[in-house]
């Protein structure tokens, strides 16, 4: 059963952790003051701080934090500091039924989405695929300051739209319904075959990723495939692939060829370079909510057919 997270309000507040790695105090206190100018109150928790070689301090302790941010009656949302690495050692450490007890609106991306995926899979709540703290370090996009406020506060579903002169563009056309699934590619790779496994069938599902070689992208998208997780897609959501390299001998084929050669036998719409992950712009994604994608020549729009939020 779905279960959606209270709608967040002015004043209420968010509570801040970190499930991986560790973020400088002043780029976090920094960060977190967007989201106090934006009227919400903010519980820092000293987990934050607490180092561990590269994580914010040991896997009990990350576990705990996130226990305890969604036991706590004052949190009314939570948000992650920072990725890198760390999420996928504790996602079978958490308390799940405490989580159910206890919805909240969890936000982040990345590694992060190790968690917002189990979460999912285990109690149903809609997580959030969206910026972090770490996003905020530098110049505010308003797109991100938009999409997540909307997202999180306002009960009526958004609808994204991008021109064909914007930075999305279309592989192969169409217009597809389905509840949005996804995240990080390597995150989603590794979770097959565990407890945390995930069914694609009917979903739209949307996959980015960072400082990868091209070999390793065909080599976690053909995993995919192998997996059965491209048979009955929906449509495809590609978000932008940042940082990508290529070996000394060329691979041969960019991103977007990578793509339609591991989905060549199937017929669903794909967009690719979509705002969603490590670019400069970030929209916000509710995991499990149904949505419409419509791309063509004219461009692309996302909307979203139901709230996330109660």
């Amino acid at each position: 059963m779905k279960i959606k997270p209270s709608r967040l309000k002015k004043g209420e507040t968010i509570g801040i952790v970190s499930p991986a790695r560790w973020m400088k105090e002043h780029e976090l206190y920094k960060a977190a003051s967007v989201f106090e100018q934006m009227g919400f109150r903010l519980k820092i928790a000293s987990q934050n701080f607490l180092k561990q070689n590269q994580f914010a301090g040991n896997d009990d302790e990350r576990v705990k934090v996130i226990e305890e941010m969604f036991e706590d009656r004052e949190v009314n949302a939570i948000i992650c500091a920072k990725g890198g690495y760390g999420s996928l050692r504790i996602v079978d450490m958490l308390n799940y039924d405490l989580i159910a007890r206890n919805p909240k609106i969890f936000i982040g991306y990345s590694d992060i989405d190790a968690i917002l995926i189990s979460i999912y899979e285990m109690t149903g709540l809609v997580t959030f695929h969206g910026p972090m703290l770490y996003s905020f370090i530098g110049e505010v996009d308003p797109f991100n300051i938009t999409y997540l406020q909307h997202s999180i506060c306002n009960p009526e579903p958004y609808k994204a739209e991008f021109s064909k002169t914007s930075q999305v563009k279309v592989l192969r056309a169409g217009i597809a319904e389905g509840e949005l699934f996804g995240g990080n590619l390597s995150i989603l790779v590794n979770l097959i075959g565990t407890a945390h496994d995930f069914d694609t069938s009917g979903k739209i599902l949307f996959i980015e990723d960072i400082d990868e070689y091209l070999y390793s992208l065909d080599r976690m998208l053909l995993h995919l495939r192998r997996a059965s997780k491209l048979d009955k897609l929906a449509a495809l959501i590609v978000g932008e692939m940042v940082n990508i390299k290529d070996n000394d001998i060329p691979f041969g084929k960019d991103v977007n060829e990578i793509i339609l050669d591991i989905c060549r036998e199937t017929d669903f719409p794909i967009i690719t370079n979509f705002p969603c992950g490590h670019g400069k712009h970030q929209l916000t994604i509710p995991i499990s909510i149904k949505a419409r994608l419509e791309c063509n020549e004219r461009g692309v729009i996302l909307s979203l057919l139901e709230s996330p939020i109660l």
